[in-house]
């Protein structure tokens, strides 16, 4: 960078942590890549194949269409896979692979949300989706490929045999410490905290009233004490102000609309706070899950009762959301 241009927020970023894009559209990666890893979800699949064209045409009808065609030339090799479910995987992964040339990390993709209470079917799913990246793409290093999982127990079972497999992965929807606990005790690459419970995307009336800074602060805290390798990758923001407080995460998820605000915003001024997440000079109890992470029966207790709810709530209302995008995406694989 000149000495001339100004120095932007997203600058300031990337200065204190790994910046990552949350999309599957190449328009931004382009623009202000490259990012470290790319991470998506089926709401951001769904939403970026049915985008339109200023003629009203669908921008990715031969990328649905090739999907449709290679799921049910490989009905054979996944015959406990339905056509569509199998269509949207390749789908998303056609996606992640137009945006590599802009990465430096992870292509990350989500398992089907429909698997959340399912260890063995996600597991497969994981595999699954590793070995369609190989065979879309023989040159890519599928050791690039990280599986998202929701951070139910089963999930994060899932997670651990993965990971025995030399598959990264990542437990998404998380809202408290006792599923970041569990996380690194299975051995997650990855915890992706929620700073806003995902409804806020999709009702604009609706505002999280518990924002996840103190617990994604806390997680990263106790990762660093206990020299877990679990990284926090927080995710859901809503504004600029959000991303920059958690500025120092060791990585952070951002959406499009987001990158491009912090790009055209100045660093110098910059009224709002940057890093406070992780300023805490307090001496603070990080707490003690080793009683319940090898114990499923004392953790579903422990994740029912934390936050009087709060927590399990939130990845119930967001696994409801995914698995209706889900739905989406697999109606697109039938018409």
């Amino acid at each position: 960078m000149g000495s001339h241009e100004q120095r932007s927020l997203l600058n300031v970023l990337r200065s204190r942590s790994a910046v990552d894009c949350d999309t599957l559209s190449t328009e931004v990666p382009e623009k202000f890549g490259p990012f470290v890893d790319c991470t998506s979800n089926q709401a951001i699949a769904y939403h970026e194949l049915i985008r339109l064209d200023a003629d009203g045409n669908q921008i990715h009808a031969q990328l649905i269409q090739d999907a449709i065609e290679f799921a049910s030339s490989k009905k054979s090799a996944y015959p406990n896979v339905s056509a569509a479910e199998l269509a949207v995987d390749v789908m998303m992964v056609k996606l992640a692979l137009k945006i590599v040339p802009y990465l430096k990390g992870y292509s990350h993709i989500q398992t089907n949300p429909k698997y959340s209470y399912n260890k063995q079917k996600t597991v497969e799913n994981g595999k699954r989706i590793v070995a369609i990246f190989k065979t879309l793409d023989p040159a890519y290093d599928t050791r690039r490929v990280c599986i998202k999982v929701p951070s139910t127990w089963e999930g994060m079972q899932a997670c651990h045999e993965l990971e025995a497999l030399g598959i990264a992965t990542l437990a998404t929807t998380m809202f408290c410490m006792e599923q970041a606990a569990l996380a690194a005790h299975v051995s997650c690459t990855y915890i992706a905290p929620y700073i806003n419970e995902l409804r806020v995307h999709f009702d604009e009336n609706y505002v999280d009233e518990h924002k996840a800074f103190d617990f994604c602060g806390a997680a990263q805290r106790y990762y660093e004490k206990t020299g877990s390798k679990t990284q926090v990758l927080p995710a859901s923001l809503t504004s600029i102000q959000e991303v920059m407080k958690l500025a120092g995460a060791h990585h952070i998820t951002i959406a499009p609309h987001l990158l491009t605000k912090l790009a055209e915003t100045p660093a110098n001024p910059w009224e709002g706070e940057t890093g406070s997440v992780f300023k805490s000079d307090k001496e603070e109890e990080l707490g003690d899950y080793s009683s319940i992470v090898a114990d499923e029966s004392a953790w579903r207790l422990a994740f029912t009762r934390s936050q009087r709810g709060k927590a399990e709530g939130k990845i119930v209302q967001a696994i409801n959301i995914f698995c209706d995008k889900q739905d989406g995406l697999e109606s697109l694989a039938r018409r």
